[in-house]
């Protein structure tokens, strides 16, 4: 027998989507293949790598971890609605300028979390940015332009407020 699906709505970058999912969708799921935002990425599928990282109502959350049941009704924000328009966040400038990524395939996953790191602490010290960026992981970088990245983010933070 097949399983039932749900009408679910999601405000998913600023804008009402509507998707009607089984009940064992992950999040990660939904966005991808039933809204086509590819930008969030599924490495490991157990929550571990933070590749799948995604904010809900402003909280880094794992998508590959969340039944997308039950996120109906909330506000989810992907990589994909970190940029003001065409202007990249400063989370994403800093990244680029920092050489903050290599294949990329982590990259949307750390963007979202350190946009909620830096939203939560805008001047984070070296050991609060590690602390903070604990969570995802990156196989190509060494992680030292990332950590780069992130406390050059909290300038260009401090410079356009």
């Amino acid at each position: 027998m097949p399983e039932q699906a749900h009408e679910i709505t999601l405000v998913v970058n600023g804008t009402v989507r509507r998707a009607e999912v089984p009940g064992r969708r992950l999040l990660s799921d939904c966005l991808r293949h039933d809204l086509g935002l590819t930008g969030t990425h599924v490495g490991c599928e157990h929550g571990v790598c933070g590749c799948c990282t995604v904010l809900l109502d402003g909280e880094p959350v794992r998508s590959c971890l969340t039944f997308a049941v039950t996120v109906d009704g909330r506000e989810i924000t992907t990589v994909e609605g970190l940029a003001d328009g065409d202007r990249m966040s400063p989370v994403q400038r800093a990244f680029a300028e920092c050489h903050g990524l290599q294949c990329g395939f982590c990259t949307p996953g750390f963007l979202c979390t350190v946009t909620a790191l830096l939203r939560e602490n805008p001047a984070p010290t070296e050991e609060e940015v590690l602390e903070g960026v604990s969570g995802n992981l990156c196989r190509c970088t060494g992680y030292q332009n990332i950590l780069k990245a992130v406390h050059r983010a909290a300038e260009i933070m401090a410079e356009e407020s």
